[in-house]
């Protein structure tokens, strides 16, 4: 068993937050990581901001980045094509407009009723906030004080994870969107 107050050396502190970060399944907290090893939060972000950087420098297939408050490794997306190839997978049943409709509303205006985003999309939202939630999208976030106490609905981790955000502050503006939705450069 390894003696917890011998000092590492920041190349194998470096190993081990790879080797942490490449096997979990989900993104993994630095905090997680220091609880682990024994280290400060501060020296595992540093030295896992240096491997990211490392990664970046020589241009390799995977990168690693801060998603949804941790560390995820992952295959650059210029290389999406040849590994999906590679796998002869399909790729992954799409979102319909109704359903991204649906999630930029409920990604913006957070906590939001149905009532709600019936009232700023004009139509019913009840099928795709179902398939919202199946696909851990969206999720219940409480209840509004008001009468009948609707459902409040909200982004899911699953949600910063998918469209790689480390947190809601990295949503693009709502005029850039708007930008990008109507195709206006």
């Amino acid at each position: 068993m390894e003696n917890r107050n011998e000092k590492r050396s920041i190349a194998e502190l470096s190993a081990i937050c790879e080797a942490l970060i490449f096997v979990s399944d989900e993104p993994v907290s630095s905090e997680k990581i220091a609880s682990l090893t024994g280290e400060s939060k501060e020296t595992i972000d540093a030295v896992i901001e240096n491997l990211a950087r490392e990664y970046e420098e020589r241009k390799s297939g995977l990168q690693i980045r801060q998603v949804a408050g941790g560390w995820e490794m992952v295959t650059r997306p210029e290389y999406h094509e040849p590994i999906k190839s590679f796998l002869k997978t399909k790729s992954s049943a799409k979102l319909s407009i109704a359903a991204l409709e649906t999630l930029a509303v409920i990604a913006y205006k957070q906590p939001i009723t149905i009532a709600e985003i019936l009232e700023i999309r004009g139509v019913q939202s009840a099928s795709a906030i179902k398939t919202l939630l199946d696909r851990k999208l969206i999720a219940v976030k409480g209840r509004k004080d008001t009468v009948g106490r609707p459902v409040l609905y909200g982004t899911s981790k699953e949600f910063l994870i998918q469209f790689g955000l480390k947190d809601l502050s990295e949503l693009p503006s709502i005029e850039d969107f708007n930008e990008l939705v109507n195709g206006v450069n």
